[in-house]
């Protein structure tokens, strides 16, 4: 997911997206556990997905507070 498509999201759908990432990632580790994945690399962008959405939240909070 890229930024500009982050930046367009309402904020809850932010946190709709943080919480469906994480279970994702929940679920690809316990996968991934058990057997190998096709391609592990699908953790590392789970992560830096979930902390791109986790940081424009904080970005918005930020913002929100300075106004």
């Amino acid at each position: 997911m890229k930024s500009s498509e982050i930046r367009e999201l309402s904020n809850q759908e932010l946190l709709e997206r943080i919480d469906n990432e994480k279970t994702a990632l929940v679920r690809m580790r316990l996968n991934h556990a058990i057997s190998p994945l096709d391609n592990p690399q699908k953790i590392k962008e789970s992560r830096k997905t979930i902390a791109r959405l986790m940081t424009e939240m904080r970005k918005r909070e930020i913002s929100k507070k300075t106004k």
